[in-house]
């Protein structure tokens, strides 16, 4: 049975799990038009996920994914944080925001995990590393269809001898965060994730990186992904959550403007470059997830007052490609 086929999917396309920026209109109006919607659960916790989901089942009954960030265990010192906080004091000061310090993130991963089982998800992905053996049993034992990312043919090789049903290639190309869980991190093309997984990876692979039209969708899918996962092109939709000024950036960009940086959440992600990015570099960044929560006030403030220079902007090296509309407008774009 062929991955269009498990999923009941019309179009060989996933749209990408981007916390933060999928809403539940988003994921109904993919899972609508015949593609896979995928709800980015990552920063959300058990509760509010549950909440998510049951907002996209009340309008749709077609499957749909929720992608969860695989936990892992971070040790950083009080003082390793203090020095990353006093670095944004200034922005702080400017966006006048009370020098209060941050609150730290927990993982709530595990109480997700059964609320997806709980909610009778079709298909949970993962994204930063790979779920323990008793969690992929759990949901296999569901009958849920698991996905793992990877950025190398390593990464790839352990999600499926991890025993994930398929692997998304994510190459350098792509917009927002890395799904590297290998040290030291790679950067590779989805051309050469692709050409390297020829007679190795033998699960569904679903292509992801850079990809924007019809002609790169098909090119991925004749180097041997059985689908592709898209997030750019969705970024600038009508049901998307992001700022319209964060969706300007994107559809005003002419050509490649992205670049990798830590600076927001302390994990290499690709955005528009910005003030924030240029600042930040060489300057002490905490390891993530709290490089995340030191930036989020800062984050939330420029985005109200429209500072674009402050703002993560995650975007694929393609975005200058991505024309706005409605999700089904998209899809049909990518599809005519």
């Amino acid at each position: 049975m062929s991955l269009l086929e498990k999923l009941k999917m019309k179009w060989p396309i996933i749209q990408a799990p981007m916390a933060g920026v999928t809403t539940p209109e988003m994921v109904i109006a993919s899972a609508e038009a015949g593609i896979l919607g995928s709800i980015g659960a990552g920063y959300l916790n058990a509760d509010v996920t549950r909440e998510f989901i049951k907002a996209v089942k009340s309008e749709t009954t077609k499957p749909f994914a929720v992608n969860l960030f695989v936990p892992k265990e971070v040790n950083t010192s009080k003082q390793e944080l203090e020095e990353a906080y006093n670095v944004l004091k200034p922005y702080r000061k400017k966006l006048m925001i009370a020098d209060e310090g941050a609150l730290l993130s927990t993982t709530d991963f595990d109480a997700q995990v059964d609320v997806i089982i709980e909610e009778d998800v079709k298909v949970c992905s993962f994204t930063f590393g790979l779920p323990s053996g008793e969690v992929i049993k759990k949901l296999h034992e569901h009958e849920i269809f698991t996905i793992g990312t990877a950025t190398t043919i390593e990464e790839a090789l352990l999600v499926q001898d991890c025993g994930l049903d398929a692997v998304v290639l994510q190459g350098e190309e792509a917009g927002g965060h890395r799904g590297s869980f290998i040290e030291p991190y790679q950067f590779v093309s989805l051309q050469k994730l692709l050409e390297g997984a020829k007679g190795k990876i033998t699960i569904p692979i679903i292509a992801a990186g850079g990809i924007a039209t019809k002609e790169q969708m098909q090119q991925a899918i004749e180097e041997g992904a059985e689908a592709v996962q898209i997030g750019t092109s969705f970024v600038v939709s009508e049901e998307s959550g992001a700022s319209e000024v964060y969706k300007n950036q994107i559809l005003l960009a002419e050509e490649d403007v992205t670049a990798l940086t830590s600076a927001f959440s302390g994990k290499p992600a690709r955005g528009i470059e910005n003030d924030f990015m240029v600042f930040m570099e060489g300057n002490k960044i905490a390891p993530y997830p709290y490089q995340n929560d030191l930036t989020k006030t800062i984050r939330l403030r420029a985005e109200e007052l429209g500072f674009y220079s402050l703002l993560a902007m995650w975007a694929g090296k393609n975005l200058h490609l991505v024309e706005k509309g409605s999700v089904k407008d998209i899809v049909n774009r990518l599809t005519k």
